[in-house]
C-alpha cells in the first residue's frame, strides 16, 4: 500500500521507528554497570567525546569489545576495538580515532576524537568471558542540523544514492529517522518527501494542511522504504559545526562575479550546510540574499521580522535558484 503515515496515529500503515536506548533490566548485568543516567552522549563535528562503561568486577580472562551498530547492515559488525587487561587493537574506520580512557582499573570506556557527521548511532560495549558474555549500549548525538534539499532542476529528482551524493557535496550526510524527528520537534515543516540514510523517505509537518497530506495530525509522514534506483525524491540533509565561518559581501553580484568577490577575499562560496550551520550555531542572521556554490540564493534569519521575508520562524530563506548571469544578488563565503 502506497500511502504516507504519521507518528501518533493508529493506522494499518502505521510505521514507527526509535533510536532510543532501553537499558537491561536492573540486575541482570553480573561484570557491567548499567549506563549511568544518561544513555546518550552529545558531541559536535570534531570534537572529542568518551562513551561510559565501567565494569563491576573482572573474571578471570575476558576481553573488552567495542562495536558500532548499523542497523542497515544486519548481521555485519563494525568492531572499533578489542582489548584485554594488556593490549588492544583498533580497527576499521573508527579504531585509529579511539582509545579506551582507563581512568581507572575497571574503566573500559572508549573516547571517540575528531567526530564526523557519520559517527552518530549507538555504540555496545561488550564484556566477551566465555558464554558469560555482557553488554551494554550508549547512543552518540552529533549536534546538528537537517536542512531539507532540492534539485536545481525541480521536485522529485533524486535517486537514493543521488540524495547521498547531493548532501555530501552541500557538506552534509543523508538525515537519519531521528535526525528528523529531532528536527521536527524543533519546528521544521517541510512538504515536500526526502530520503533518509536508512533509503526510506518522509517529510515532517507540523501545520496540517491541504497541500500537505490533508487534515491527517501532524506528524513524521512516512512513505516507508523505497527502491533506491528508481523511485526519485528530495533530499534530508544533516550538517553539524564546522571549522569555519561563514561572511557576506554585500553587491549585485551575477554567479561568476560573487565567485570572485568570495575569492578576492580568500574565500569561496559557501555551501548549504555551511550556511545552515553558521544559522544554526552562530546564530548567523542576514537579510539579504545571497549566492550560494550550488547556484542558490538563500539568506539566514535568527530574528524574525516583516521585512526579512515575514514569516514568524527562524529559517534559512530560498530564492530557489535563479538565472546565473541576468539575476543579481550579494555573496555568502566561507573562510
Amino acid at each position: 500500500m502506497n500511502c504516507a503515515v504519521i507518528l501518533l496515529l493508529t493506522s494499518s500503515c502505521f510505521t514507527w521507528s526509535s533510536a532510543i536506548y532501553t537499558p537491561n533490566r536492573a540486575g541482570t548485568l553480573k561484570y557491567l554497570l548499567e549506563p549511568p543516567v544518561f544513555a546518550e552522549v552529545v558531541g559536535h563535528r570534531g570534537g572529542n567525546v568518551t562513551l561510559p562503561c565501567i565494569l563491576r568486577t573482572k573474571p578471570s580472562h575476558y576481553k573488552v569489545k567495542w562495536t558500532k551498530l548499523e542497523p542497515e547492515h544486519v548481521g555485519r559488525e563494525n568492531i572499533i576495538m578489542i582489548s584485554n587487561s594488556h593490549a588492544f587493537k583498533q580497527y576499521g574506520r573508527l579504531g585509529p580515532r579511539a582509545a579506551l580512557r582507563k581512568a581507572h582499573t575497571m574503566d573500559a570506556s572508549l573516547q571517540l576524537r575528531g567526530l564526523e557527521l557519520e559517527d552518530g548511532g549507538t555504540y555496545r560495549c561488550e564484556l566477551v568471558n566465555g558464554i558469560e558474555d555482557e553488554s551494554v549500549a550508549i547512543s552518540l548525538r552529533i549536534e546538528g542540523v537537517v536542512f531539507p534539499y532540492q534539485s536545481k532542476n525541480g521536485r522529485y529528482r533524486f535517486t537514493f544514492q543521488e540524495a547521498k551524493d547531493v548532501c555530501a557535496e552541500q557538506d552534509g550526510i543523508l538525515a537519519s529517522y531521528s535526525q528528523l524527528y529531532r528536527a521536527w520537534t524543533e519546528g521544521l515543516d517541510w512538504c515536500n518527501a526526502g530520503w533518509l540514510d536508512d533509503g526510506t523517505v518522509h517529510y515532517p509537518i507540523i501545520e496540517s494542511r491541504p497541500a500537505c497530506g490533508g487534515e491527517m495530525l501532524p506528524g513524521i509522514r512516512s512513505y516507508g522504504p523505497k527502491d533506491k534506483k528508481v523511485d526519485q525524491f528530495d533530499a534530508f540533509c544533516f550538517t553539524s559545526q564546522t571549522s569555519g565561518s561563514v561572511s557576506y559581501i554585500s553587491g549585485s553580484f551575477s554567479f561568476e562575479q560573487a565567485e570572485h568577490a568570495c575569492q578576492r577575499q580568500g574565500a569561496a562560496l559557501a555551501l548549504v550546510g555551511q550556511l545552515y550551520s553558521a544559522w544554526r550555531f552562530q546564530k548567523y542572521d542576514q537579510c539579504d540574499g545571497g549566492w550560494l556554490r550550488d547556484g542558490s540564493v538563500r539568506f539566514p534569519i535568527s530574528n524574525p521580522r516583516e521585512r526579512c521575508g515575514g514569516l514568524p520562524e527562524a529559517g534559512v530563506r530560498s530564492f530557489g535558484f535563479p538565472n546565473r548571469m541576468k539575476h543579481l544578488y550579494g555573496a555568502y563565503c566561507y573562510r
